[in-house]
């Protein structure tokens, strides 16, 4: 389970900044995930965590039925607003653990930066249930990275955040660790303990500019981010803008996307 546990609602109180501002995933991502396994209109998939849909278009675009299985009521609802031209898609709100789903009855399961609020142990085993032989199990998500070629301004940064964030998540300070590809091989694998085969991993690489505001309104959807009392929130959000501004105004966030691909036989 994340060590973000608990911060799971928090999401749902920033929908629309959070469709506005949070990224979708590179067409290459998708591609591979349909060389993997094919869907069409004869299909059946569900999307666990679909958030504001970054990653639900591509799929619904197959022609299958998608069911969203979605946590927030306010992204439920955004979610039946922006994809009401799709009859085949419908939602679920609820915990993906606390959702019914039937036995043996879906092509692909696949989750974008969201299973990781899920129980390890109960969700991998839901999603072998849920799968029909030969379907598939598809989880990704967008890791962030800033400053990786400015170097200064990723300093005064992590400064801001020794002060502002490390001392109230008890965090020692120089301890982040960036997300390689042992971490995508790790992550992988965990399939395999459920009865999955034919693993596989894949990673894509993208670069995203921002203004100092854009940087901050996307800080501003992320739940540790949102957790932050509001006052001090305000005030370290504000001198990350100064300290943007002062480089230059811009800030590039260099983004590893991984994709663990897992099969039921």
């Amino acid at each position: 389970m994340s060590e973000n546990k608990g911060l799971e609602t928090t999401f749902d109180t920033v929908v629309s900044n959070y469709d506005k501002m949070r990224p979708g995933y590179a067409p290459e991502l998708f591609q591979k995930i349909f060389e993997y396994v094919s869907v069409g209109e004869n299909s059946r998939v569900v999307e666990v965590g679909s958030g504001s849909g970054q990653a639900t278009l591509p799929v619904l675009k197959t022609g299958c039925e998608l069911i969203a299985a979605e946590y927030g009521e306010n992204f439920s609802k955004l979610l039946l607003d922006k994809f009401k031209d799709y009859p085949k898609f419908s939602v679920k709100t609820g915990k993906f653990e606390e959702i019914d789903f039937p036995s043996e009855s879906f092509d692909l399961v696949f989750s974008a930066t969201a299973f990781h609020w899920v129980p390890e142990e109960i969700g991998y085993k839901k999603v072998f249930d849920m799968l029909r032989p030969g379907g598939a199990f598809a989880r990704f998500a967008n890791r962030p990275r800033n400053c990786q070629n400015d170097p200064e301004l990723g300093s005064e940064i992590q400064v801001l955040y020794d002060e502002y964030y490390n001392a109230q998540n008890n965090i020692k300070s120089g301890t982040k660790k960036w997300f390689s590809e042992e971490d995508a091989k790790t992550i992988s694998l965990i399939p395999e303990k459920y009865g999955f085969t034919d693993i596989q991993y894949n990673l894509f690489y993208r670069e995203r500019v921002f203004t100092a505001n854009e940087y901050t309104q996307l800080l501003g959807t992320y739940s540790d981010h949102i957790a932050i009392e509001e006052s001090i929130r305000k005030v370290f959000f504000s001198k990350i803008e100064d300290a943007i501004n002062r480089h230059g105004g811009t800030i590039t966030i260099s983004d590893t996307m991984d994709l663990e691909l897992a099969r039921k036989i």
